[in-house]
């Protein structure tokens, strides 16, 4: 079975990043092989639809079970649909996840837990409200 883990970094020491579409890497561990591999979202810098790319990533990447903090709508649709576990509740480094993970201590959702566009960081001119100087 492969784990999905979003992470700040590369490897299991990284920190967990509790954003689906804006974490730095996603850190893929086989459970049976414990094999791991870590692979860059290229999604983190789009302006827009990062959820919904990391998404496919993930999915592309034969993932079983997702292990982050939060995911959107679109993305929990894509998760859905191929029959990806997602698990919220994680802290710590990978490592630790992966062991929260096999001791049953996170929590399946069957529903998105967030918004659409909450992991764009404020005061990147992209937020709504945003008043320009005249």
């Amino acid at each position: 079975m492969k784990i999905c883990i979003t992470a700040s970094g590369e490897g299991l020491d990284s920190e967990v990043d509790s954003r689906l579409g804006r974490c730095s890497y996603f850190v893929i561990y086989d459970t049976e092989t414990k094999l791991m591999e870590s692979i860059s979202n290229v999604s983190a810098a789009v302006s827009g639809g990062a959820g919904i790319k990391a998404a496919e990533t993930i999915a592309n990447a034969g993932v079983n079970v997702l292990l982050t903090g939060s995911v959107g709508p679109n993305a929990f649709s894509i998760f859905s649909e191929v029959g990806i576990d997602v698990q919220v509740g994680v802290k710590g480094t990978v490592r630790e996840a992966i062991r929260q993970y096999e001791a049953g201590e996170l929590e399946s959702i069957s529903s998105p837990n967030n918004v659409p566009h909450s992991g764009m960081k404020k005061g990147s001119g992209m937020g709504r409200g945003k008043s320009r100087g005249r």
